[in-house]
């Protein structure tokens, strides 16, 4: 059983990490400022966000639902913090502190709607899409609000080893991610709630609680990354994020996260990040056009869910 584990995970990690490498490779000969310190240190910096996003997004789609939200999310969290900081003289902690709270309540109606009422997460998430697109906006009159070095920091690189604490933070909630899945009764009941919420049902647990939970954490996270987003611009946009929420289910779809529930791995989700930034940078850099960059973005996604729909049928047929 131990061996079968060791080589479950070996393909599952193994099959993504050659996949980075691959296009690191690729790139690499493609365009000869790629495989440069100064590049692989601008895309470690600038995934923080869309980490932080994965990590929820991952925790959701296993319990078989999706949030169409958290763009949305990230932005009004990211408004709340500039507004806070820059118009009331707030210092980052606390206002950090009522971001999250407002992204992780947001988090929580949608848990709550879409299993109270039973209405499919699609629609309650996407109808929260464009209500904290709109509070947002109000929130910040429609203006970009800009905070400067009171949030910069955050997202520069240390001296040393060059990665920003936004990264090293992001990097710490995989890791507590993918722990809370795998080793706690919280993460496996969320797994048999993905995979079979009837079963779980039957065997007297309720599943509405964690159900709920899962979409709070996915709007915990949001407020994380809209800090992690604030201190890269240096400002709150109104306008940011949009797309956000479909770059947050691709990585997780490429990292192996099965969209019908039951199977996901937060450490997965991430190296999926990686690999669209790896990507999105590599294209940039060897002249892609920004549609066509859409279009390659969109086929990998595309096979990645062909993969995801081979191995679930294979996986059944054992």
């Amino acid at each position: 059983m131990t061996n079968s584990r060791w080589t479950q995970s070996l393909l599952q990690y193994g099959g993504l990490l050659a996949v980075l490498v691959l296009l690191i490779f690729i790139f690499s000969v493609s365009s000869e400022n790629f495989f440069q310190t100064s590049t692989l240190v601008t895309i470690a910096n600038q995934v923080p966000d869309l980490t932080f996003l994965a990590v929820g997004m991952t925790l959701v789609l296993i319990v078989g639902g999706i949030d169409l939200s958290v763009g949305s999310l990230l932005a009004l969290s990211s408004a709340v913090l500039g507004v806070l900081m820059a118009h009331r003289g707030w210092s980052i902690w606390p206002s950090l502190g009522v971001a999250m709270l407002v992204s992780g309540v947001g988090g929580m109606i949608n848990g709550s709607l879409s299993v109270g009422f039973r209405i499919p997460s699609f629609i309650v998430t996407l109808g929260m899409l464009e209500m904290a697109r709109g509070a947002t906006k109000v929130v910040t009159d429609s203006q970009s609000v800009y905070i400067g070095s009171r949030v910069e920091w955050f997202g520069q690189p240390l001296p040393g080893i060059l990665l920003s604490p936004a990264f090293l933070t992001a990097v710490l909630a995989v890791i507590i991610g993918q722990f809370v899945l795998t080793r706690t009764v919280f993460g496996r009941y969320c797994v048999a709630i993905g995979t079979n919420a009837e079963a779980v049902r039957m065997s007297g647990i309720r599943s509405a609680p964690y159900s709920i939970a899962v979409f709070g954490i996915s709007g915990l996270m949001c407020g994380l990354a809209g800090l992690a987003q604030t201190s890269r611009l240096s400002t709150a946009d109104p306008n940011g994020a949009i797309g956000m929420e479909l770059a947050a289910i691709a990585a997780c779809v490429i990292g192996g996260t099965s969209l019908m529930g039951g199977r996901g791995s937060v450490i997965s989700s991430f190296i999926g990040v990686l690999i669209i930034q790896v990507l999105r940078t590599g294209l940039a850099q060897i002249g892609v056009s920004d549609a066509n960059k859409q279009i390659i973005t969109g086929l990998v996604i595309v096979v990645a869910v062909m993969l995801d729909a081979v191995r679930s049928h294979w996986g059944k047929s054992k």
